[in-house]
């Protein structure tokens, strides 16, 4: 039984296709921001399309939501509160279908006509040839009559057989009687003679210019009918005008005072500065961390152009004097300046620290069962989004690219198009991208992808996550791959299992094109290098290999973090040595686990998991001089990982899942820098396996794999040893961190250089 609600100031029943969704671009973002902010006004879609191919523009964060759907030409009729049918509506129109089944061989009869091949529910879709229908219109009637079904002709080369008294507008009809509305605040709009029975039934209604000629003349002596100048979104703005449906005024917001003049906007979830807190007071320095990404993402703002940097800070912790715009460093970036969305502490815990973590990594990295949605944390995470993306619209000059990073800013790109659409949106995907069937466990996926797909550039790690991410959007919407290109000789075909032949580099959906690409994020080897001719790192290396002795020193770092297989590379360092008594006290295990944030407490488990298999190790295996397994629950500083690096013998990098991995790319400009002989041995699910040939890969869900992996790395000769360590390192040396930003960027801005990842795989 329905409630009683405040009926609606108007009710707009729109066609999709050549009037809703067309139209000039600034008439169709004034009548969905209309729609969007006026309580009053309720919209329900009436189409010729199957509910599944509107699914898509449901989700869709660019268009505003409709109340109802009415597709199938008037056969289905849904309430999107809850996507189900309405009723007794839709039972009503059950009763009248005979059955798809029923009508197939009914009109079999008809060769000429085929039946199309789209989705639909109670009627049945034919076309044939021009000139060919009138001939049979007739018989089909006739026939269609013996089935208790009429007959909806379209541009003389289209008919529907539906259920008896069935169209738009006699759905329409009903609908408005059922939610109890004056047929006086119905505006109905179409174009094509297929919308002709809406504006027969007694509704204001409107053809939007370039509507067919057919429906023109047939609704030219209707007085309640308007024949607009403008088409599509247009058209229905001046009806809605010249019928005074609304009070309220209608035109679009004044964005002018929002608009910056930054010509590269950052977007990114750490400022380009520490951020501390000494007595009250913010004390900002540059960043302490080893990650290399924000020294190269400032390089692109000393080129003299204005620039702004995005991210969040916690509002409150320095009182009432929250500054949202810093400098960043006045003498290297005199025009770049640092726009701080404040955030609460509650938002930031939210938003990056539990729900990024427990909802989106596990579905990320493949590890579904581990993902907690959370409905509640979902409109926070929106919230935190649309935060971003208006102080990025208010950053960025006319025209301006604007580089969004990893899937923490998700829901950005939609609210940023239709905030700001003469931007170049860009966004780069930092980690894994997960095939459709892992992705589409997301309850939100449907948005996420709707908002992604508002960008016009979108760069991925490798080539398997660019069609991953192709993949995902086959499941939610109808896509046209435009173009692709052949992956070798820059990345691995067939040699690992995130190798891939051939990748996407376009696709149009939902009426627009991105473009895509594979970008695969480096380290900075000028750094590195710099580090290494420091004495205290020369003098740090001898102390280790001192203390190592002549035992081989396998390496181990990783954050912790269950995707990073610490658990399995402990348990196949167990087997090697039982199986191989030899190497006991021949070689040393050191795992540096860098621990989470005090707030994660999803890690809490695996940290006494590992370390209760390190003293297992140790208390079977140790001897009196020798320990089988070094563990370091810490970060170690950069110039000490560093040091390590260049002590190692083999680093053994085990990823159940990864996007990249930096860690090894590190290793490798080490190693190459001071002419080492290390051995890499890599998971061949990281996305690194794809682009570093020379790599030992090894698969960490295979035990078996993982040992004899091992032994062969520990036991290879030298000259294999040097030839896979110069391969390893010319790649590296090449694509280096400044490389793939400016790869990154000219793809963005459709200046591909030589060496962008689209132009060597070509």
């Amino acid at each position: 039984m329905m409630t009683s609600t405040p009926g609606p100031t108007m009710l707009l029943a729109t066609d999709l296709d050549g009037t809703f969704l067309a139209g000039d671009a600034g008439d169709r973002r004034q009548l969905y921001r209309l729609l969007a902010n006026h309580p009053g006004i309720h919209t329900a879609w009436v189409t010729g399309r199957g509910l599944e191919t509107v699914l898509p523009l449901l989700s869709d964060p660019l268009l505003p939501r409709p109340d109802y759907v009415v597709c199938d030409v008037g056969a289905t009729v849904i309430a999107t509160n809850d996507m189900q049918p309405l009723q007794p509506l839709q039972s009503d129109i059950e009763s009248r279908w005979p059955g798809e089944q029923v009508v197939v061989e009914g009109m079999s009869g008809f060769e000429p006509m085929v039946r199309q091949d789209v989705p639909q529910q109670r009627r049945c879709s034919y076309y044939c040839q021009p000139g060919e229908l009138a001939s049979m219109r007739l018989a089909i009637e006739a026939q269609a009559s013996l089935l208790s079904c009429d007959v909806l002709y379209s541009a003389d080369r289209y008919l529907d057989i539906l259920p008896r008294d069935t169209n738009k507008g006699s759905t329409l009809l009903a609908l408005t009687e059922l939610l109890g509305i004056a047929p006086a605040n119905v505006l109905v709009a179409g174009d094509t003679l297929n919308d002709l029975s809406m504006f027969g039934v007694g509704f204001r209604g409107v053809c939007v210019a370039e509507s067919e000629p057919a429906l023109l003349a047939a609704t030219d002596q209707l007085p309640q009918v308007l024949h607009a100048q403008s088409p599509g979104c247009g058209g229905i703005l001046e009806a809605i005008r010249h019928f005074g449906m609304v009070d309220e005024a209608i035109d679009v917001p004044d964005l002018e005072g929002s608009i910056g003049k930054a010509d590269l906007v950052m977007v990114y979830h750490r400022l380009p500065y520490e951020e501390k807190f000494v007595q009250d007071k913010v004390v900002r320095q540059p960043h302490s961390s080893p990650n290399g990404i924000i020294p190269s993402l400032l390089s692109f703002f000393g080129d003299g152009h204005p620039g702004s940097w995005v991210a969040w800070s916690v509002a409150g912790a320095e009182g009432e004097s929250f500054k949202v715009h810093t400098a960043v460093d006045a003498a290297r970036y005199p025009l770049l300046t640092a726009a701080r969305v404040p955030l609460s502490k509650e938002q930031v815990d939210v938003f990056y620290k539990r729900f990024s973590k427990e909802a989106f990594w596990p579905i990320i990295n493949t590890f579904w069962e581990r993902a907690r949605f959370v409905e509640s944390d979902w409109q926070v995470f929106k919230q935190v989004n649309r935060l971003f993306a208006e102080a990025t619209a208010a950053e960025a000059a006319p025209g301006a690219t604007v580089w969004l990073h990893d899937y923490n800013l998700w829901m950005v790109p939609s609210t940023l198009r239709e905030l700001r659409p003469d931007l170049n949106i860009a966004f780069f995907h930092h980690t894994h991208f997960p095939t459709g069937d892992i992705f589409n466990i997301i309850p939100w996926r449907r948005e996420i992808l709707g908002s992604l797909l508002a960008c016009d550039y979108i760069g991925f790690q490798i080539p398997r996550h660019v069609e991953n991410f192709v993949d995902t959007l086959r499941g939610a919407a109808p896509v046209e791959v435009v173009s692709r290109v052949s992956c070798a000789p820059r990345f691995l075909t067939y040699g690992c299992c995130v190798g891939l032949e051939s990748m996407p580099t376009e696709v149009r959906a939902q009426g627009r094109s991105i473009r895509l690409g594979a970008h695969p994020i480096s380290t900075d080897v000028e750094k590195i290098e710099g580090l290494l001719a420091m004495p205290a790192v020369r003098k740090h290396v001898a102390a280790i290999r001192e203390e190592i002795g002549a035992r081989k020193l396998v390496l181990s770092i990783e954050r912790l973090d269950y995707g990073k297989g610490i658990l399995e590379k402990l348990r196949a360092f167990e087997l090697l040595l039982e199986r191989e008594p030899d190497l006991r006290g021949e070689v040393t295990l050191v795992v540096v686990c860098v621990p989470a944030a005090r707030e994660m407490t999803v890690y809490r488990e695996l940290q006494a998991e590992i370390e209760q298999s390190v003293g297992r190790i140790n208390g079977r295996l140790s001897r009196l001089d020798w320990t089988p397994v070094r563990f370091f629950a810490r970060a170690l500083p950069f110039d000490s990982v560093i040091a390590h690096y260049a002590a190692a013998d083999v680093m053994w990098i085990t990823p159940l899942r990864d996007g990249m991995n930096l860690v090894a790319k590190e290793f490798v400009a080490t190693q190459g820098l001071t002419n080492g002989k290390g051995v890499l041995v890599l998971s061949e699910f990281a996305g690194a396996a794809a682009e570093l040939k020379g790599a030992l890969l090894t698969n960490p869900h295979d035990s078996e794999e993982m040992v004899s992996t091992l032994r062969l790395a520990l036991t290879m000769g030298e000259a294999e040893r040097d030839d896979r360590q110069r391969t390893l390192f010319d790649i590296v040396r090449h694509y280096d961190l400044s490389r793939w930003g400016h790869d990154f960027l000219h793809a963005a801005r459709g200046t591909e250089t030589a060496d962008s990842p689209e132009a060597v795989a070509a």
